[in-house]
C-alpha cells in the first residue's frame, strides 16, 4: 500500500469541502469504476494472448 504522501495529488482531486466525509463520493466511485474497466480490458487482452487450452 502506498503511503499517504504519495497519494496527496489524488487526495486533492477528490477532496470536497461540501461533503461531510471530505470527498466527492460520486467522483471517487466513478474513478474506481473507470480503473476497474481499464483493468478488465487489460486482463482480457492478456488472456487473448495466451495459447488456447487443449
Amino acid at each position: 500500500m502506498k503511503p499517504k504522501h504519495e497519494l496527496e495529488s489524488l487526495i486533492e482531486q477528490i477532496r470536497s469541502d461540501s461533503s461531510p466525509v471530505g470527498m466527492d463520493a460520486v467522483y471517487v466511485h466513478a474513478l474506481i469504476l473507470d480503473k476497474l474497466v481499464e483493468i478488465e480490458q487489460r486482463l482480457a487482452s492478456l488472456e487473448n494472448q495466451l495459447p488456447a487450452e487443449r
